[in-house]
C-alpha cells in the first residue's frame, strides 16, 4: 500500500510524542488512549493490525486482573470500587427501586446496612426474584429451602419474604462473627462450618487462611464488599 510520506512522518512524530509523555510522568487514561489510537493507525498503515488486536486483548485482560487485585491498605477483602461500579451498572435502577421499601424496612429492623443488603442481592440474583441456583437456592437473596423455612418463609419467590429472611440471616451471621463482614459473607456463601473450621476471629486473621476457602467464596466476598462500597457512595 502506498502511503504519503508526509502522513507517515506526522504519525511517527505523534507516536514518539506519546511515548515521551508516558515516560516523563504517568499519562492520564485519556492520554494513554490517544497514544494507543495513534499506534493503531500507524500499525494499520504498516499492515500489523492483527498483532495490535492480540496486544489489545492481552492489555484488557491484564487491566481486568489488576482491577480485581486485593488492596491490603484499604480493607482485607475490599474489591476494587471500579469493579463494583461496573457490576452495579449492568442492571436497570428500576429493578432496585421495586424492592427499595422492603430493603429499607429489613435494614432498619435487623440493623444491617441497606447498602450491604443491596450488594448481597445483586451478587446473589442480579435482582431477579425468580432466580434459582443449581444447588436449589431461590429468590433475590438465594435462600435454601431449609434456611427459608427456619425464618418462616412460605414462598421464597415473594420479594418481601425473601428480603426479610435473607437480611435476618445476614444479621445473625454478623452477630455471630462480631461484625466482621468478610467472615459473615463467607459464611453466607459457603456455610458457617467452613468459616468456623478456619479457627479465626476476625477478617484480618481470615486473610492468613484465605486459601482454605473456595475460590468462589473468595471472589464472592470481595465482589459484595465492592458493590457495598459503591451503594454507600451512591455510585449505583
Amino acid at each position: 500500500m502506498n502511503v504519503d510520506p508526509r502522513i507517515m512522518k506526522e504519525l511517527l512524530q505523534l507516536e514518539l510524542l506519546g511515548k515521551s509523555s508516558l515516560l516523563s510522568g504517568g499519562a492520564a487514561a485519556g492520554e494513554e488512549a490517544e497514544t494507543s489510537d495513534f499506534a493503531g493507525m500507524l500499525q494499520e498503515l504498516m499492515g500489523t493490525t492483527s498483532t495490535s488486536g492480540a496486544t489489545g486483548d492481552t492489555a484488557k485482560a491484564s487491566s481486568a486482573a489488576a482491577r480485581t487485585a486485593f488492596k491490603p491498605g484499604i480493607s482485607p477483602f475490599m474489591f476494587d470500587a471500579q469493579d463494583g461500579a461496573q457490576d452495579a451498572g449492568k442492571y436497570a435502577s428500576g429493578k432496585r427501586v421495586d424492592y427499595e421499601a422492603y430493603i429499607q424496612q429489613a435494614s432498619r429492623q435487623y440493623g444491617v446496612p441497606s447498602s450491604l443488603v443491596k450488594a448481597v442481592i445483586e451478587a446473589e440474583s442480579s435482582f431477579n426474584p425468580r432466580a434459582v441456583s443449581r444447588a436449589g437456592a431461590k429468590g433475590l437473596m438465594q435462600l435454601m429451602d431449609g434456611t427459608a423455612q427456619g425464618f418462616g418463609v412460605t414462598d421464597s419467590f415473594d420479594p418481601q419474604q425473601n428480603i426479610n429472611a435473607g437480611t435476618q440471616y445476614l444479621a445473625n451471621l454478623l452477630v455471630k462473627y462480631n461484625g466482621n463482614e468478610g467472615m459473615a459473607l463467607a459464611a453466607y456463601n459457603a456455610g458457617s462450618g467452613r468459616v468456623n473450621r478456619l479457627g479465626v476471629s476476625s477478617d484480618r486473621e481470615m486473610m492468613d487462611k484465605l486459601h482454605m476457602l473456595p475460590e468462589e467464596t473468595r471472589h464472592y466476598v470481595r465482589r459484595v464488599l465492592g458493590l457495598k462500597q459503591n451503594y454507600t457512595a451512591g455510585l449505583s
